[in-house]
Parts: C-alpha cells; sequence; structure tokens
C-alpha cells in the first residue's frame, strides 16, 4: 500500500485517463458529497468508485478510517449492472487490487439472486468489498425481505448493508418508489445508529434535490459534486457538452388508430422510417421503445423486412448467459453502421454506448435527456441525430404513455417542440416532481425486522417500496419438469433467473392454464419441504417461481415471451443443491465427526478473531464470545444426536456428543430446532445475567428459523399429553450435562417453554417481549449485526472442520 499516491496518479493508472477536475475534487474533499449532478458521459461511476477506493486505501488516516469497507453500487437496471461491474472489474486489474488474485485486494460481487448468491459476499465482513446489484435485489434486502433468496437468511445482507457499507444509488431518475426508500433509510441509519458508519451518495446526470425529501429526511443541507468551471474549460468536456445532435420529430406517432392490433400499424411505420434512415448511416442506429412488448414486436417485424445488416434486441427480461451474449455483440460492433439496438429504458442510462442515429419514444424529460447521453456521446461525429416518436392519447386512461404519467410525457413534449439541437449543454434542467409514491415509515419498518410469515403463510410485501406497483417483479426459470417432486429439484441458481413483470407473470399462468388447466408454475414451501403449485392468484412480488420447459414463455434472443410456445432450453447446473427447509439441518452434514464441544470452540475462536479483524470491543466482543461458546448445547439434545448417530458411518464410534457427522435424514421431531433448546438451557442458567436476552437471541437466531417469535407450526409432532411444544422441543425435555470450552459445563437441564407465551409467567417475560425489547434497546441495525456475526463465524468453523484437523485447526 502507497498511502501517499496521488490520486491523478491512481486514476489514470485504472482508467487509462488523467481525472477531470469535478473528479479529482470529490475524491480529495474533506466530506464525501451526498449529490453527485453531472452530466452524462463524463465519468460518474469512475469518479466515484475511484474516489472510494483511494479513499478507502491511500488518503490519509482519518479519511481511510471514515470510508466504509463496502461499496454498495446500486442501479435501477440489470443491464446497467453488468457493465458496471464489468468496468469496476478493469479498474482493479489494472490497479493490481483485483481479490482473490491479489491478497490484499477488493471483492467485487454481482448480487445476482439463486442458491450460490449469498455466501459469496458475506464470508468476510472484515474485507474490503464493492457488491453491484439492481435496486431490486439491494433494497429488498436492505428491506430484511431479500429477493430471490431463502428467507432463512435475509437477516444476514440486511446487517451488512447497512453496516460499514457506502451506498452510491446511481441514475437516481429512473428509480421511482425506490429513490424515497433510499432516502428513508438514511434517516432510520441516523435515528437507530449502526455499529460502523454507512452512508448514501445519490448520483444523476439530472438530479434534483427535492426529489430526496421525505417526512424523515431533509436533504437541504447534503453536500453537493457539480461541475465548475475549471471542469467547463477542459478540452473533453467542451467537446462532450457542445456535441451537436439535431432533434426532430419523427414521421410516425403512437395514437389511438395506430396502436390498433397490437400497436401493428405504429410499428409497421416505425420500421420503415428506421429503414430509410439506415440507408444514411455512418455509425450505428439505436431505436429505445417504453415497453419491452412494443420492442419485441419491432424486433420481430424488422427480422423480416430487413434483409442482412446486425439486428439486437435487449431489454431487462433476459437470463443471464443470453444477456452477456447480446451485449458482447453490442460492445463488438456498436459502431457498425450495419448495426441496429432495439432497447427499452434497460440501456436508457449508464451503458457504454454511443449511436450515432438515435429513434427514442416520447418519455419523461430527465430520461429523454439520459437518451439523448446515447446518441454521440463524446462528441465523435460532426452528424448526429435524434428522431423522437410522439405519443398521443387524449382517453382517460392515458395507457399509450404507460409505463409513464401523461402529465409528465406532456410537459416534456412542450420542451422538445422548443429544440433543434440536443447538444447537452442547451438541455434544460428536468422540472419538479411530485413523486407521489409510497413513503416507508418507522413503525413499518421495525415490522420488517420480524422474517417469520404471518399465520396464514404471508409476508409482508415491500415491493411498493422498490418499485411502481407496475413494475415490480418476479423471478422465473425452467426445468424439464411438469412434477418437479419427482425427484426434488435443485434450487435455482443465478443462471437461470429471469426477471419477469408480476403483470406478465400473472397473465402469463392464465395463459398456459387456459390450454391445459393442470399445468401450474411451482414454488418452493419451507415448511411442507416440497414444491407447490400456483395459480395466477397466488403470485407475489419477489417470489421465485419454477415454469415446466414445455409451458415456453421464453426464447433466447427475445428474452421473456409470453406468445413462444417453443420448449424453452434449460441451463445445465453447476451446483446442485437440495431446497433450503424449515427442519434441514444442513451445515450440521458434512464428510467428517466434529464433537460438539470441539465446534463451539472453534466458533468462539472464530468470532474471537472476526470481532479483532472489526475492531469490535467489549461488551460486544465477549459478549459474542459467550453466544458461540454456548450457541450449539441444544445439539446435546437426544433427538439432534439420534439423527447425528442414525448412519453406518457411526457404527463403532465412541459414545460421545457429536455437532456434525455424515449421517443424513430428518430428525424424529417435525421441524426440531436445537437452536432453540439451546437458548432455553442459557436462560435456564443465566437469565439474571445482564444481558442474558441478548445472549439468548443470538443463539436462538444463528440458523434464522426463529428469531422474533416462538411459536408451533402446522403439523408438529406433539406430545401425548397437555405439555406445551413448538420447533420440535417439548416443555420438559432435557439435556445432557456436556463440556463447554474454558472449563464450563452445562449440567443436566430440563427445559421449560412458558416463554413462548404471551404475558409474564415463572420464566419471566414472554420470549415476544423480550426481542421487542432488544429490538428497541439496540436498534434493528446493530442487533442484525450481533447475529450476523455469529451467523458467519457458525459458517467459517463449520467450512475448516471440513478439513482434516490438522488442516483446519492447530489443536
Amino acid at each position: 500500500m502507497q498511502p501517499d499516491l496521488d490520486f491523478s496518479t491512481f486514476f489514470k493508472q485504472a482508467t487509462g485517463f488523467a481525472p477531470f477536475p469535478y473528479q479529482e475534487r470529490l475524491a480529495r474533499a474533506e466530506a464525501f458529497p451526498s449529490l453527485v449532478n453531472i452530466p452524462t458521459g463524463l465519468g460518474k461511476t469512475a469518479a466515484v468508485v475511484l474516489a472510494w477506493l483511494w479513499r478507502r486505501r491511500y488518503a490519509r488516516e482519518s479519511i481511510r478510517r471514515s470510508t466504509p469497507r463496502r461499496l454498495v453500487y446500486c442501479l435501477p437496471m440489470r443491464v446497467l449492472v453488468e457493465q458496471t461491474a464489468r468496468n469496476i472489474e478493469n479498474w482493479l486489474e489494472r490497479l493490481g487490487l483485483k481479490a482473490p488474485d491479489e491478497p490484499s485486494g477488493i471483492f467485487l460481487h454481482v448480487l445476482m439472486g439463486g442458491v450460490d448468491d449469498l455466501r459469496s459476499w458475506t464470508y468476510t465482513p472484515e474485507c474490503e468489498a464493492i457488491l453491484v446489484g439492481t435496486q431490486d435485489m439491494l433494497l429488498s434486502r436492505a428491506l430484511n425481505r431479500g429477493y430471490a433468496m431463502s428467507r432463512y437468511q435475509w437477516s444476514i445482507p440486511f446487517a451488512l448493508l447497512h453496516n460499514d457499507a457506502l451506498w452510491v444509488l446511481d441514475e437516481v431518475q429512473l428509480m421511482g418508489p425506490g429513490l424515497v426508500t433510499s432516502a428513508q433509510l438514511e434517516a432510520f441509519r441516523s435515528a437507530w445508529f449502526t455499529f460502523l458508519p454507512s452512508r448514501s451518495v445519490w448520483v444523476s446526470a439530472t438530479l434534483r434535490r427535492d426529489w430526496l425529501k421525505t417526512v424523515d429526511f431533509p436533504p437541504d443541507s447534503l453536500p453537493l459534486s457539480a461541475l465548475k468551471e475549471d471542469d467547463e474549460r477542459h478540452p473533453d468536456v467542451r467537446r462532450r457538452m457542445a456535441a451537436s445532435k439535431i432533434l426532430m420529430r419523427a414521421a410516425v406517432t403512437l395514437n389511438a388508430e395506430s396502436a390498433k392490433k397490437r400497436a401493428g400499424p405504429y410499428l409497421e411505420s416505425l420500421a420503415d422510417e428506421i429503414l430509410r434512415q439506415l440507408d444514411h448511416a455512418q455509425g450505428s442506429t439505436l431505436v429505445m421503445l417504453n415497453t419491452v412488448e412494443r420492442a419485441q414486436r419491432l424486433y420481430n417485424i424488422l427480422k423480416k423486412k430487413r434483409a442482412g445488416g446486425r439486428l439486437i434486441l435487449v431489454h431487462s427480461r433476459f437470463r443471464p448467459p443470453d444477456r452477456r451474449r447480446l451485449e458482447k455483440l453490442i460492445l463488438a460492433h456498436r459502431e457498425d453502421p450495419e448495426t441496429l439496438i432495439l432497447s427499452t429504458q434497460a440501456i436508457e442510462a449508464g451503458v457504454d454506448l454511443s449511436s450515432q442515429h438515435l429513434f427514442t419514444e416520447l418519455a419523461p424529460w430527465s430520461s429523454m435527456v439520459q437518451r439523448f447521453g446515447r446518441c454521440n456521446r463524446f462528441g465523435e461525429y460532426e452528424q448526429a441525430q435524434i428522431r423522437w416518436v410522439d405519443i398521443r392519447d387524449d382517453s382517460a386512461s392515458g395507457k399509450l404513455y404507460l409505463p409513464y404519467e401523461k402529465e409528465a410525457c406532456t410537459a416534456a413534449r412542450e420542451i422538445l417542440e422548443s429544440l433543434e439541437n440536443a447538444r447537452p449543454d442547451s438541455l434544460p434542467p428536468p422540472p419538479a416532481d411530485t413523486r407521489p409514491e409510497a413513503v416507508l415509515r418507522r413503525k413499518d419498518f421495525l415490522e420488517l425486522f420480524n422474517t417469520d410469515p404471518d399465520l396464514f403463510g404471508y409476508d409482508v410485501d415491500v415491493g411498493m417500496y422498490i418499485r411502481n406497483a407496475d413494475e415490480s417483479d418476479v423471478f422465473f426459470f425452467w426445468r424439464a419438469c411438469e412434477v418437479p417432486n419427482d425427484p426434488v429439484q435443485p434450487e435455482p441458481e443465478a443462471e437461470e433467473l429471469c426477471r419477469v413483470p408480476i403483470g406478465a407473470a400473472v397473465n402469463f399462468v392464465k395463459k398456459i392454464m387456459k390450454k391445459r388447466p393442470e399445468r401450474r408454475l411451482w414454488t418452493w414451501d419451507p415448511l411442507a419441504e416440497r414444491w407447490v403449485p400456483v395459480d395466477a392468484s397466488r403470485i407475489h412480488p419477489g417470489r421465485t417461481y419454477l415454469v415446466p420447459a414445455e409451458a415456453g414463455g421464453y426464447d433466447p434472443d427475445t428474452g421473456f415471451d409470453p406468445d413462444s410456445r417453443v420448449p424453452v432450453p434449460e441451463i445445465p447446473l453447476s451446483l446442485t443443491p437440495e431446497p433450503d427447509a424449515y427442519g434441514r439441518d444442513h451445515p450440521s452434514t458434512m464428510t467428517r465427526f466434529v464433537r460438539l464441544e470441539d465446534h463451539l470452540r472453534h466458533v468462539e475462536g472464530e468470532i474471537r478473531d472476526l470481532a479483532d479483524e472489526l475492531g469490535l470491543t467489549s461488551p460486544w466482543r465477549d459478549l459474542l464470545a459467550v453466544a458461540a461458546r454456548w450457541h450449539d448445547v441444544g445439539k446435546s439434545h437426544p433427538v439432534f444426536q439420534a439423527t447425528l448417530k442414525g448412519c453406518k458411518e457411526a457404527d463403532g464410534r465412541p459414545d460421545a456428543l457429536w455437532a456434525k457427522s455424515p449421517c443424513r435424514g430428518h430428525h424424529g421431531r417435525r421441524y426440531f430446532r436445537h437452536e432453540l433448546a439451546s437458548a432455553l438451557a442459557w436462560l435456564e442458567h443465566h437469565s439474571e445475567d445482564e444481558h442474558a436476552d441478548l445472549v439468548a437471541y443470538l443463539m436462538a437466531a444463528h440458523h434464522g428459523r426463529i428469531r422474533m417469535g416462538i411459536r408451533a407450526l402446522p403439523d408438529e409432532d406433539e406430545p401425548e399429553d397437555d405439555r406445551r411444544f413448538a420447533r420440535g422441543i417439548w416443555e420438559g425435555d432435557e439435556l445432557p450435562s456436556c463440556s463447554l470450552p474454558n472449563g464450563e459445563r452445562l449440567p443436566p437441564t430440563r427445559l421449560g417453554l412458558e416463554i413462548m407465551e404471551l404475558g409474564h409467567g415463572t420464566q419471566g417475560d414472554s420470549w415476544l417481549e423480550r426481542t421487542r425489547r432488544l429490538l428497541k434497546q439496540y436498534g434493528p441495525f446493530r442487533l442484525a449485526w450481533l447475529e450476523a456475526l455469529l451467523r458467519i463465524a457458525d459458517w467459517r468453523a463449520s467450512r475448516r472442520e471440513e478439513k482434516t484437523p490438522e488442516e483446519a485447526y492447530e489443536e
């Protein structure tokens, strides 16, 4: 490390270019700005990412210490994620800072959902990392309802995204309700505090400060980074700001007449106008439509009408391998005059693409400005042209303007009619926006800390806080099976997942069921431990659904397409894990036996090391160590030991208490949870300790199954008498005496369950009252942080225990 490395040298090494003055100011500022309002094409992403990295590694010590470990780069669309991650990876490689290639490097993770997405970045909270993802992936995790992941893991990314994290929210003009939510989350972190500092930076070429004003968040005093005179004198900035883009209205208009027959007349006329323009093109041509459906139909029309040339369609409804293939085609042929690119808002902002000719449908002014940035982006063309396609809809619904509001589009039309050139330095600022989206309040946010479904199996829907209702997504993946429980299909991997708007998903299900009423989508039920069928009325935002490949609905060149009836090709699986179920104890199954006392010692060692790396001091370090020392004493329960000794590999083993074994299978009691037994045993002997409830909570929550409440689940195995029971624990169960690290010993312990009842009893306050008190005392961010650290220490110890003892621990 070179703490005195000059930022200009550092930036040029990463990008190959000297920084603009604003980029250097941003890096060297005493306080990192909260607002970055820079015109498109002037390197906002490089400015923010490299400023964070330089401040984290090479600035003076006071700035390094105040700069969070994790950079969380949040983007409104998937296509922007891929390019941003690719650019960051290139910068890290040029700087020699890419982990794991370099021992002291920076980890880069792209959040994609699926089974392999979580532990790729949560194992090492002490390491510097850059996370890149869409607002769906990141904000759902920040709201403790992570999309496309197991509910039992939600609390881990929740903790890591609110502690020691610098959020960069880019292209905020496209975020909708997510922008308001990001402001509220910033206010909540200030109100409830975090263990390690976290903060947000909002970035756009069309940023308005008042967009961030909420009931809890006043943005008036936020520091702003913008262009100044020295920037405007820079020759590259002058060239880009003055890049000529002739602006004219297209001959075709989308109106009630041309929109008939699924907009057939309109799209036919638009295709003809585009093809006439292509005869004069010297560079690539970009066409941007407001809806995926129109883009797909225009693609099919142009495919029939155009002989030769390259036609590429890109939008947000592709599986990752197909999206990457199409993006490579765009990047390889973006300057070819034979290349015609069709897109939706997916390419509106942030994509490194500069066309000579741009066709765009009418959209709100901030979106139009972003789209103009995809034409003659760097001033490389002497002649560039933009044709905007008017939309006229006088009906009460104004549906032709969707997904935008009629009023916003009308205001944009008035501006367009007054302009003849879309040079960046001639464009007016965006008009005021009332932004009537749903606002997340404190009470709502606190309720999200509880990750249990309600009594009917439903969760609080956070979709309204992330996107507009008609923009909320679900995740589809296709498998060649009609009945996924025979055999049980494994969880989806990130490469299989395709985002689908919830309205389109509902219509698709209705369509496939109309022809075959028995056909369904499927979703995993962790309590029933099986895939269960769902109809159109049971589809919810953020959920993941298995679609039989024979039902169609997807094409590698056009993405999700409800009209396609061709069987969907499967994505080859690299992993085959079973779906996460409530009663399963996958972490307790490994290739070798591990004694309970050894495992408790290993986890305590891991948590102490982790606390030291993160700079946690007492009492937190010591409380975590106590929780680690006791966290699995419930594994001494006879039901658990019977499972770990219930296979032939256990034959001949000494009569010991085990924490891990190769034996697989279900526990003798349905939904048995050893961590509840651990917490009850701890309280039986330490109920008078000052931090007894906190330690008990951390122990109970270390697998994500038991957190705020304790109640019996449907179809649990019940004792024959009237004893209380919950999660496989029966009142009066006894744990045997066992040894703990540091010379402690658990005496024979009888477990009581009066704590599951509301009110105050012989065991003291109810579990619900205790956990609510903890949430009020520590706040959601600090409580989740402690919970996550213990879980991560347990993971790390288990991973090392898979090795031989000599390789894993020096004992």
